[in-house]
């Protein structure tokens, strides 16, 4: 049974904005959307949600967590690619980030305008992967670059997708 406490709704809301605004720039947006992660796990259990609910929340902050923490890492090391020491491959290891942030957008319960937010990043996500292909031609490793970038493009094609699936599932669950 799903009982609403007013801090828990103020954390969730607090959160799933942070995580939306961030999610502009994913990677100066890490600062927002780690914290808002949290605040969305928190006030998820503050929400007293099923274990699963929780569980669900949890996942996606953990992942949120190691993804943000290769990103800050590789960035103290000098970054990936280009003249740094390191291979685009590494950024690979970011993926439990967008995948993390992914899952929050159209997790269970998440509210309506989570999910149409949701939307809309997912299909930035594909813009940014449009323009990143289309600078790839100035990238030392092309090959590389495009793959990653094409796990940019794929993130916001299965947020999109997901914010749609739980969209229909809301719709569905409404009696008429």
């Amino acid at each position: 049974m799903t009982t609403t406490k007013p801090w828990g709704r103020f954390l969730l809301i607090a959160g799933f904005l942070a995580m939306l605004i961030g999610a502009i720039d994913p990677m100066e947006g890490s600062l927002l959307i780690l914290p808002g992660s949290a605040l969305v796990a928190l006030g998820t259990i503050l929400n007293n949600q099923q274990r699963s609910f929780i569980f669900y929340r949890l996942w996606s902050f953990f992942l949120i967590t190691v993804g943000v923490g290769v990103l800050w890492i590789t960035s103290v090391l000098g970054g990936i690619g280009g003249e740094s020491a390191y291979s685009m491959w590494w950024g690979l290891l970011y993926l439990p980030y967008p995948i993390g942030w992914s899952m929050a957008m159209w997790g269970p319960d998440s509210p309506r305008w989570v999910l149409w937010s949701g939307i809309v990043l997912g299909g930035w996500f594909v813009v940014m992967m449009l323009l990143a292909i289309k600078m790839s031609a100035n990238f030392d490793e092309p090959a590389s670059v495009l793959i990653f970038v094409g796990f940019i493009g794929a993130i916001g094609l299965i947020t999109i997708a997901g914010c749609i699936y739980r969209l229909r599932r809301i719709k569905s669950a409404t009696p008429s």
